[in-house]
This record gives structure tokens, C-alpha cells and sequence, in this order.
């Protein structure tokens, strides 16, 4: 009887326990994450992908949905969140939430499922250079593959992902005719496979793929991620670069340091702020950068020249190392560079400033007579005056002056002892006599 009440004590105080703490694996709803993938596709939107899927992971997530509106963006970014999404074992679903054009579209191509509002498209992806102009054959050629490969790999029929990228291909049923990229509504994505469904909503995409019962999990780039970016942009980095250079050009006309060097400074500390956050450049690059000022400054400093050229190159290569693409950051660098050695021309030409910097490098005084210096005695109070030589002049000797022995120089040719000289140019120290018949003054 005693065992009995134990037993049923034991069994209330188990009870008791689970309802209190009821066991995870058995009451946790399974955990949807909601990725945007908004404005343009970019290595700043990779960085932030890249840590919503490795949170998603950890998470043990059931799905991602990745929300889908986008003009497209850069081939070389797209290409590595593409790798990104299928790296992770995780059912990754398209949600196009208005338009996946270009990258989008590419990206929309590597997920398990697609689904897209009614008035949702997809298309639209011939790749284009920095310029806007259509690529070469090259880049044009390996986009169509991978294009193409991107659909083969979730099934889908390559032709149209070609026919999205390649304006050659024909395929007039779909206002794709020669000369035209295919760009298909969610009717006719639906119609070729290249979509699972038609939505309107969120909420209605949840029901479609019976993700209603979980847990949303909506991701959103913090604000480092969202000025990382912007900072990333390619059309922004030479901007800012410009800024950078334009401000410690301007620094440099300027006595002391005020606002155009914090200008300058400052742009460069976002330059590398938005790249370190992008992962694209890391402490080394940092270092190599502070290194190099730290060069450029000491030639200031150490005569030579030598330590100034190697500190302008280590900061040229950290620049060029932090960016994305060499080739485009080689060309932001040029137009900063450009733009400095015009505003440099500008100060210098119109406003009349000079580099107070050399101040510190060069001597800048100098020994006129307009700021009271003088290498010997200019005796100018002697002009018109008459001595009597004591030396012959052959032409140079002496003459006297009163009490004063006076080193002279004959304005023509020999003048004999004890003739009177007069004083009729005075150069520095050099006192120009002629012959004369005054008598001399007492």
C-alpha cells in the first residue's frame, strides 16, 4: 500500500514536470524563413544571404522563401548566391513577388519551387556590361550556360531559360521572336514549368505548400548590411573614392587639417567599412592600407622619395584588393585619380593656392632685400663721391675716402696713385670709380 502512494506520488510530480516543461522535439512548430531579395542583386546582398542561410541551418529550418522582386543586378554576385542556395540542403522556395528579371531571374531558376503572384514576370536576363551595353560574346556565351544549367538542374526545360538570356533564340508564341528576350507573365510560367503555382499573397503561397502550421521567421538586412550595399555598389565606389580623393587634395592646399581631411578620411573609412561587411576585404587589407598612409606620411619626413612611392602603391593595392571585381575598381581608381589632378589644377590655377604641405619639405623663405636681407653692405651713400686712389686701379685697387681704405674698381682701363676717383656706381660690394677733376670733399 505504501509502495502504491509512492508510485502515485512519483506519477503526479511527472505530470506536473511535462506539463510545466513539455519536451521541445515534441511541441516545437518546424520554422519557415522569410529572406527578401529586393532592388538590385549585388555582393552586399550576398553577405546578407549568406547569414540568413547559415541561420537557417543552425535553426533546422523546413523551407526558406526567398521573396523575389528585383531588376536583376551583377552576373559575378548572382553566380555566388546561386552557389550559396545550393550548397544548403534546405527547400528553398521562389516566391516572385512582382518581377525576377536578369539575376532574379537566374536566382528564381535555382530554387526547388517557384510560385508568383498574378501579375508577377520572370525573364528578361541577357547580361550587359558596366556601361549598359550588351556583353561581349565571351560573357554573353557562359551567362547562356549557366542560365540553361540552372534550370537542367531542378528540371525545368533549358530552352527557355535561353531564350531569357540569348535574343537570337525564336520563340514567337511568347512575344520572344528573333531579336526579342523572353519574358513570361505567371500564366505562361506556369504553362512551360517554369513555375509551381500562382499566388496572391503570402499567406496563400504558405497554404499552396502546406508551410501554414510554421513558425515565420521573417530575416531583414540590419543596417550595417543595408549600407554595405549601397557602399558596394559599383557605381557608388567611385563615387566615394572620388570623395576620398577630392577631400585630401583639397587638404593638402589647406594649412592645418580641418574639414576637406576628415572629408576625405571619412569616405575612405566607409569605402572599407562597407567592403569588410560584404566580406569582401578583410583586417589584412585594412592593414595594408594603414601601412601605406603610414609610409606616405613618413616621407615627410625621410628624404628620398623612396618610401613615399612604396606607400602609394601598398594603398592603390589595398584599394584594388577590397573591391569585387579588379577591373572595376582599376577604373574607379582611375576617375579618382582624375578627378584629384583636376581639382588640384583648379586650386592652383584659378584660386592661387599653393601646397602648404611643402612648407615642412622645402625652404620656403628667402634671403631678399625686400625682407631686410642683404649678403654684404650696400654702400650706396658713396655714389658721386671723390676720393684719391692710393693704389693704382689696373682696374681693380684702393682708394681713400676721408680716414676709410675703400677696394675699388675702375670704370675703363689704368688709373695712376694719388688721382682723384669719383664713385659712380655702387653693385653690392663692388664700388665702380672714374677719374676725375673734382677736387675731394673735406
Amino acid at each position: 500500500m505504501r509502495r502504491r502512494r509512492i508510485l502515485s506520488y512519483l506519477l503526479v510530480i511527472w505530470v506536473a514536470f511535462l506539463l510545466a516543461f513539455p519536451l521541445t522535439s515534441a511541441f516545437a512548430s518546424s520554422k519557415v524563413y522569410h529572406i527578401p531579395i529586393h532592388n538590385e542583386v549585388e555582393r552586399g546582398l550576398h553577405a546578407f544571404l549568406e547569414r540568413a542561410f547559415k541561420e537557417a541551418e543552425e535553426n533546422d529550418a523546413e523551407a526558406i522563401i526567398l521573396d523575389i522582386h528585383t531588376p536583376g543586378g551583377f552576373v559575378s554576385a548572382a553566380g555566388d548566391i546561386a552557389m550559396l542556395m545550393d550548397a544548403t540542403d534546405i527547400p528553398k522556395i521562389a516566391y516572385i513577388n512582382k518581377d525576377a528579371h536578369s539575376a532574379g531571374a537566374f536566382l528564381a531558376l535555382h530554387a526547388d519551387e517557384i510560385y508568383m503572384v498574378p501579375n508577377g514576370t520572370i525573364g528578361a536576363a541577357a547580361v550587359i556590361d558596366s556601361a549598359g551595353n550588351a556583353a561581349d560574346l565571351k560573357a554573353h556565351s557562359a551567362w547562356v550556360a549557366q542560365m540553361e544549367a540552372a534550370a537542367e538542374s531542378k528540371k525545368r526545360k533549358p530552352k527557355y531559360a535561353r531564350a531569357m538570356a540569348d535574343a537570337s533564340f525564336d520563340l514567337p508564341e511568347f512575344r520572344a521572336g528573333e531579336g526579342n528576350l523572353l519574358t513570361l507573365s505567371a500564366s505562361e510560367a506556369k504553362k512551360v514549368g517554369y513555375s509551381n503555382g500562382t499566388v496572391s499573397n503570402f499567406q496563400d503561397l504558405l497554404k499552396e505548400t502546406q508551410l501554414n502550421g510554421s513558425d515565420i521567421v521573417p530575416i531583414e538586412p540590419t543596417f550595417a548590411e543595408k549600407l554595405a550595399r549601397f557602399i558596394t555598389n559599383p557605381i557608388i565606389v567611385p563615387i566615394l573614392l572620388s570623395i576620398a580623393s577630392l577631400g585630401l587634395v583639397v587638404e593638402l592646399y589647406s594649412p592645418g587639417f580641418g574639414v576637406s581631411g576628415i572629408m576625405g578620411l571619412s569616405a575612405l573609412g566607409l569605402f572599407f567599412f562597407g567592403h569588410m561587411v560584404a566580406g569582401l576585404a578583410g583586417y589584412e587589407t585594412l592593414l595594408l592600407f594603414i601601412v601605406g598612409l603610414a609610409l606616405v606620411m613618413a616621407e615627410f619626413f625621410v628624404p628620398g622619395g623612396i618610401v613615399g612611392i612604396l606607400g602609394g602603391v601598398l594603398i592603390l593595392l589595398s584599394l584594388i584588393l577590397a573591391g569585387a571585381n579588379m577591373m572595376q575598381m582599376i577604373i574607379a581608381i582611375f576617375i579618382a585619380l582624375v578627378v584629384a589632378i583636376i581639382g588640384m589644377v583648379i586650386l592652383m590655377k584659378f584660386f592661387g593656392k599653393k601646397l602648404h604641405v611643402l612648407n615642412k619639405l622645402v625652404l620656403m623663405d628667402a634671403t631678399t632685400t625686400e625682407e631686410g636681407y642683404v649678403s654684404n653692405v650696400n654702400r650706396t651713400e658713396l655714389l658721386g663721391k671723390v676720393g684719391t686712389t692710393i693704389t693704382p686701379l689696373r682696374p681693380a685697387g684702393s682708394m681713400l675716402f676721408g680716414n676709410e681704405r675703400i677696394d675699388v674698381v675702375s670704370e675703363g682701363g689704368y688709373v695712376d696713385a694719388e688721382k682723384h676717383v669719383e664713385v659712380i656706381k655702387v653693385e653690392g660690394s663692388r664700388i665702380v670709380v672714374r677719374q676725375t677733376e673734382k677736387e675731394m670733399e673735406e
